[in-house]
């Protein structure tokens, strides 16, 4: 319960000194940000980017799942997305393991998308993103991978079609 505190309290000096939230809930840069949820990946930052520029959706790996595609769907349909970055990131826990291996660990019997080869799997999220009919509206993908030591981007897979 300390910690449930610790937030509320923290909560209560944000909430008294924040700027407005943007009005609208329609990413204005029409760009979705796809990545993990390791704790030092700070998405917004990473690119320059403000509140209400851009969708993140984050997940172990950053990887696309069912769950991303339906994200996606949403933000490409009603929100006006056009643009996705799928990004992951050096020294990733989900790197350099196996489903199997997860799977033991966790007692989960889940699909997890282990990362065995980051090439690879950028590039097959990437075919992913371009074959999922329902997200035509996406004209521009990338698959870039994050050097969470050094900060920069290194771009592995794009792909672009025209609508």
């Amino acid at each position: 319960m300390q910690e449930i505190g610790r937030l509320f309290a923290a909560n209560q000096r944000y909430a008294s000194t924040r700027q407005p939230a943007p009005a609208s809930p329609h990413p204005s840069r029409r760009l979705a940000i796809v990545t993990c949820m390791d704790v030092r990946i700070d998405p917004l930052a990473v690119f320059g980017l403000q509140l209400g520029e851009a969708h993140v959706i984050r997940n172990a790996g950053g990887r696309v799942t069912d769950d991303v595609l339906r994200s996606l769907a949403v933000s490409a349909h009603v929100l006006g997305v056009r643009t996705v970055v799928t990004m992951q990131h050096t020294r990733c826990g989900m790197a350099g393991t196996t489903d199997a291996e997860l799977r033991e660990a966790t007692g989960a019997g889940l699909d997890f998308l282990a990362i065995g080869d980051h090439r690879q799997a950028l590039e097959s999220d990437m075919e992913l993103l371009a074959l999922t009919g329902y997200l035509a509206p996406i004209t521009t993908a990338v698959g870039l991978l994050y050097d969470v030591d050094a900060g920069s981007v290194q771009e592995i897979a794009r792909w672009q079609r025209s609508n």
